[in-house]
């Protein structure tokens, strides 16, 4: 017997066999490469960035200071990483699926489909995202790279096109799929965690009075004591717990015990051990605050710690680009994107996908970054915000779920939640103080990705609204044909529409043009559940209409990729003998034009034309064979 694992990165993740007694400590390894792979590249940064926020530029820290920074760190990860997330958010899932599309999907289910503030609430989650998922890249690799400048002061000059050159060869892999580097994911984490605790022990002993900052005391007296500046501050401190959405998003990959496991007992002592070591650096050398993570180590040590940190910041990148593959197709599932083109890197792993125009875009936003900004300091100030924004809508759906679907009392989902949601906020408006420095480069592409769910969510109702006006109910249709057959033609026909109810615009063109009707003829409709994945039991529903018409309607979750051949291959089961060979499949290509009385803004009607045009072809996004398929090309006003 074995279990099927998941040890790849973000949303694409692979399967890897494991006996079952070592499944669940394979599940553990792997999470730490995965899971925890940005979370725990944030020692290279946070310190640093925490400390010259409250002192300053040049200034030497004050020992008040540095256990203000440390309290602050030490009870982030306690408050906002393990018990908000580890402990109570991913008991909150969706059929095993985490992540915020995921708790949009499960809050919408049971408040009602209509809802706009949750879907609102999901898309403003799904645009930020991106904004993280091009900073993370950035500022990680280039935080490692920079840790060349401590070996010598005459590597600065290079430190930018080398972090360049290590970027575009990470995106140019893509298309190759993840599954061997995945495999290596884990144990280099592993090891990576350990040199964190080991430098962390290691100057812990040399000045053990550091230990005094996990009394919460010094955070709150710092920032009582700091007016402003600790304000400030706390925008910096959240750097430490950027990546904790991950361990959430991942939970269907991994599953709640193994995530829960690495984190307590390798993620959490590991950094806060480091966080302590470089804290009793700082007091006993207060220069060192210009790179405190690196000049932790011996100089003997220092270059495979930079290609240590080089390899961890690729894992973590690596993470956040193929979760950015993931939340895009679930996006196109729940009708928030037109359809991109997807393609399986694996025959035999789910989940390893490579979207093409999602990695171009990508790139080129990581690339601008590393150019407009050039420091890991400076990008760092636009850092925070785009995180900050999801986890204010992930407490604010959890408290829906919670209320509904775990059916507490509003009052008791209020108490659990509200404390989490006031620290998010706190931390939310304490880095909206870095919008100057940087913080509004996501924000912006947070809203220009939500103007672009939005507008086509809803010009696509504006279609179906518009075209189901010149449609015939097929059950109308399907009784004149009876009484006055047309010619019949071997073979079965299958029409693809959105809504069974009324007859296939590709149906009705083919009765006008060729005045013939198959010996069978299918009607069918492709619809995305609100859970992550569809039991093949529930795949195929079949209703006959009429003697030589039938509704067939196909269910896929919005975690999977729709195979309409394979699917309807189950119908065998249900007394339909589909034959692949002996099928023709009718899709209606729609040319879209504006309308003189439109439902939308003239330049959102023109965003959704253009994006339309972009959409892939349905051929390829059902996995249709094309030699089976006839496109009927139609005009449509919006």
């Amino acid at each position: 017997m074995s279990h099927s694992i998941a040890a790849a990165s973000g949303g694409s993740f692979a399967h890897v066999n494991v006996p079952r007694k070592a499944s669940f400590w394979a599940l553990t390894l792997g999470s730490i490469g995965v899971v925890y792979g940005d979370i725990g590249t944030s020692p290279l940064y946070a310190m640093r960035e925490s400390v010259l926020a409250a002192a300053g530029p040049g200034n030497p820290a004050s020992e008040t200071v540095v256990f203000g920074i440390l309290s602050l760190i030490i009870w982030a990860l306690f408050l906002v990483v393990t018990a908000k997330y580890v402990l109570i958010l991913l008991r909150a899932d969706n059929n095993g699926e985490g992540g915020t599309l995921a708790l949009m999907a499960l809050a919408s289910r049971v408040v009602g489909h209509g809802n706009g503030f949750i879907i609102l609430l999901g898309v403003i989650s799904g645009a930020l995202f991106y904004g993280d998922a091009i900073i993370t890249p950035a500022l990680s690799v280039l935080s490692a790279v920079e840790g060349i400048k401590t070996v010598t002061p005459a590597f600065e000059p290079y430190v930018v096109p080398i972090t360049v050159l290590i970027l575009i060869v990470l995106f140019a892999v893509q298309s190759r799929g993840t599954a061997k580097v995945a495999a290596v994911f884990g144990p280099l984490t592993l090891i990576w965690f350990v040199a964190l605790a080991t430098a962390g022990l290691w100057h812990i002993g040399q000045n053990p009075t550091v230990l005094k900052a996990f009394n919460p005391h010094y955070g709150i007296d710092f920032l009582l004591h700091h007016g402003l500046i600790g304000f400030f501050t706390l925008g910096a401190v959240f750097l430490v717990v950027t990546g904790s959405e991950a361990l959430y998003a991942d939970l269907g990959h991994f599953g709640r015990g193994p995530i829960r496991m690495a984190w307590l007992t390798v993620v959490l002592p590991a950094l806060t051990i480091n966080y302590l070591g470089q804290g009793a650096l700082v007091l006993a050398d207060p220069k060192a605050i210009e790179n405190p993570f690196f000049l932790m180590f011996p100089k003997w040590a220092l270059v495979p710690m930079v290609l240590l940190a080089t390899a961890a910041t690729v894992i973590a990148s690596q993470a956040v680009i193929t979760g950015a593959y993931s939340l895009t197709r679930q996006a196109i599932q729940l009708g928030l994107l037109p359809r991109l083109e997807i393609r399986h890197t694996s025959e035999s792993l789910f989940g390893q996908i490579y979207m093409p125009r999602v990695n171009t875009l990508l790139l080129i936003g990581v690339l601008l970054l590393v150019l407009l900004f050039r420091s890991s300091s400076a990008l760092a100030s636009a850092y925070g915000i785009a995180v900050t924004g999801t986890m204010v809508v992930t407490a604010l759906m959890a408290i829906v779920v919670i209320h509904k679907v775990w059916r507490w009392p509003l009052i008791g989902a209020l108490t659990l939640i509200v404390p989490f949601l006031l620290i998010d906020l706190t931390f939310l408006a304490a880095n909206m103080l870095k919008i100057a420095e940087g913080g509004w480069m996501p924000l912006a592409l947070g809203a220009l990705v939500m103007v672009l769910m939005y507008t086509w969510r809803r010009g696509s109702r504006l279609l179906v609204l518009k075209t189901r006006k010149l449609e015939i109910p097929l059950e109308t249709l399907v009784a004149s044909l009876e009484k006055k057959p047309p010619m019949r033609v071997p073979g079965t026909a299958v029409f693809l529409t959105a809504d069974p109810a009324f007859a296939p615009t590709a149906l009705m063109h083919s009765l006008k043009h060729y005045k013939v009707l198959h010996e069978k003829n299918v009607i069918l409709t492709i619809e995305t559940a609100d859970t992550p994945r569809v039991d093949l039991s529930e795949r195929v529903r079949i209703d006959p209409v009429g003697e030589t018409f039938m509704r067939v309607v196909l269910r896929f979750g919005f975690m999977e990729q729709p195979n309409v051949p394979k699917a309807l291959a189950i119908a065998r089961a249900s007394g339909w003998t589909f034959d692949i060979m002996s099928t023709s499949f009718f899709l209606s290509r729609r040319l879209l034009r504006r309308a003189a009385n439109s439902g939308m803004p003239g330049w959102q009607d023109r965003l959704f034309i253009a994006l339309s045009r972009t959409a892939n072809d349905a051929t390829d996004y059902f996995q249709i064979p094309t030699g089976r398929v006839v496109e009927v090309g139609t005009q449509v006003t919006v």
